[in-house]
């Protein structure tokens, strides 16, 4: 039982951490993806940009104003550009990387379908263990029960036969009577003793019991959680 228990505890804490880590990785790639989004916005921001200044230089050379001036401020705005180019190239090259690392640890972790098929497996491996489990212990009761019957059965009878043999020599004299009935008080005593260790036995397995039930209680209420847990990130996909 306790067994059954503890994977229960174990299904619960591996959902919860499951669910806790897709979280965090829904968050960092919405993250990136707002960011890549950003480089984008940038990237067309700066498109513009050099559409306006190459306007501008073609309307100068148009007018044929400052040649060679124009001349040099297209080179250098070109490089300028070129670097600008370069540098958003590789900052979005770094963030899709990143994006597609994240897409990948993703795919690694099972979705709600293959968790709530894993979750049904390890409910009906729970459910048939605790079948047998069941069966076993009630096997090992009744055989428990039995072999005490017996043990008692036989010294009943060895008791009546000893009673039978020594009754007749015991009761005609006063010596006799004395050990007969000090050994019925000693036989007295011992089936005393027997009753109260049945009746701590008992209170022992009713304690189990209600340790027993208590550990139920706290495991299904775990379950419960994990349940919400689940139903929660369903709603969230």
């Amino acid at each position: 039982m306790d067994k059954g228990l503890n994977e229960i505890n174990y299904e619960t804490s591996a959902d919860s951490t499951t669910v806790e880590k897709l979280e965090s990785l829904l968050d960092a790639i919405e993250d990136l993806e707002r960011q890549e989004s950003e480089v984008q916005s940038r990237c067309i921001v700066e498109y513009a940009k050099l559409l306006a200044e190459v306007s501008e230089l073609e309307d100068m050379l148009q007018n044929d104003v400052g040649g060679d001036f124009v001349y040099g401020i297209l080179d250098d705005s070109i490089n300028e550009s070129k670097e600008r180019l370069n540098m958003l190239k590789k900052e979005l090259a770094s963030k899709l990387r990143a994006i597609l690392l994240l897409r990948r640890q993703l795919d690694d972790i099972p979705v709600p379908a293959e968790l709530l098929q894993y979750e049904l497996c390890f409910s009906q491996l729970y459910t048939s263990i605790q079948k047998k489990l069941r069966q076993t212990r009630k096997y090992y009761e009744t055989f428990n029960a039995l072999l005490e019957i017996k043990e008692l059965m036989l010294k009943e009878t060895s008791l009546l036969n000893s009673i039978s043999s020594q009754f007749q020599n015991a009761i005609t004299s006063p010596t006799g009577r004395t050990k007969l009935v000090d050994s019925m008080k000693g036989i007295l005593q011992g089936i005393q003793q027997k009753l109260e260790k049945v009746q701590l036995a008992c209170e022992s397995e009713q304690k189990a019991c209600e340790a027993l039930k208590e550990k139920h209680r706290i495991a299904i209420s775990e379950q419960r959680h994990c349940y919400s847990l689940l139903k929660a990130f369903q709603v969230r996909s």
